[in-house]
């Protein structure tokens, strides 16, 4: 085991392994608390219980890391953009009004978030010091396009959207990234050690836009990491090959592969980063053995380098948590 800051700092080779989304949907315990909070941005604005449900798989698994649990949607929450969850529909965003998103100031918008900066307080003071408290933001355009209500489906945006409101999405963007850095700066304090910057629809920008909303913002906010000393993780999902690209010009410490990039691609093309994650959470539904063959497919690929054990994508709700239990211990025997 080993400090996921002290991997990404020093790019050590040693053991780390954490999952995202490994607090919440899942494990039993976590259905028992959301059966009581029907309300998930409430829930998440209770602090007591967000330290509590992101120290349920540490308790469980003893991760490397813990991942503060909150959701990339508190942004555009407290930046009083009305945030709901659906059932079996996910989060649905009133239309986006422009005018009152400029209205918005740093300190309203810290005050909103307290709860998240408490819930890290609490977690950081109960958490082994060894381990890593892992904060996150969702990147800019992967806000936006749930701010602009351009999201059709998993696969698809609404480029007529995007392409019509081009002027007030550039303006809307650098209003965020000075947001998104507030945001990380406070959860550093609280005592987080790490931030993961998770741009989820990175791979449903057209190319010729890749640059000025994928790999500029996200460029943005890891150079105000890098200049307060704090160690970041970007994930842009679904870009295949573009990942390269990504790498070389924004520079994190470490990038997280997602379940589309080939492991022995990413060893050969993703130079002076901590590689992290790849595994298709998918795989954690099959046999046993099905999911050992997989997991050594990483191991082996990235021996010899610094590698965090992850997933290409969040836990699955349906995911066995007696699976994940034995890929744990697989991976460390290995």
């Amino acid at each position: 085991m080993s400090n996921l800051k002290e991997i990404l700092i020093n790019k050590k080779i040693c053991k780390s392994v954490w999952f995202m989304r490994q607090a919440g949907r899942y494990l039993p315990e976590f259905k028992k608390i959301r059966s009581q909070n029907q309300n998930f941005i409430n829930l998440c604005l209770n602090s007591e219980l967000s330290s509590e449900i992101t120290l349920q798989p540490i308790k469980r698994f003893n991760l490397d890391s813990a991942i503060i649990f909150s959701d990339i949607l508190m942004v555009p929450y407290a930046l009083n953009q009305k945030v709901e969850f659906l059932k079996n529909h996910g989060p649905k965003l009133e239309n986006f009004n422009l005018n009152n998103f400029l209205k918005n100031n740093d300190i309203d918008f810290i005050e909103k978030l307290k709860p998240v900066y408490k819930a890290i307080e609490i977690t950081r003071k109960k958490l082994d010091k060894e381990k890593s408290l892992i904060s996150f933001i969702g990147a800019p355009w992967t806000l936006l396009i749930y701010m602009f209500g351009a999201k059709l489906n998993k696969k698809e945006i609404d480029l007529k959207i995007i392409n019509k409101k081009k002027n007030e999405i550039v303006l809307v963007l650098e209003k965020l990234i000075n947001y998104l850095c507030l945001h990380i700066d406070n959860q550093i304090k609280a005592g987080a050690d790490v931030v993961q910057i998770f741009d989820s629809w990175a791979g449903l920008i057209p190319q010729e836009d890749l640059n000025s909303f994928c790999y500029v913002p996200n460029f943005k906010i890891v150079e105000f990491c890098k200049k307060k000393g704090i160690p970041v993780i970007c994930f842009p999902r679904g870009i295949g090959e573009n990942y390269e690209d990504f790498n070389n010009l924004v520079k994190p410490d470490g990038i997280n592969i997602d379940y589309n990039v080939d492991p022995k691609w990413a060893k050969q093309n993703l130079k002076g980063t901590v590689i992290q994650g790849g595994l298709d959470p998918k795989i954690l539904l099959l046999s046993d053995e099905e999911i050992y063959n997989n997991v050594r497919k990483y191991l082996d690929a990235f021996k010899g380098l610094p590698y965090v054990f992850n997933l290409g994508h969040g836990m699955l709700p349906e995911t066995n948590p007696e699976k994940v239990d034995k890929l744990i211990k697989f991976y460390r025997d290995y």
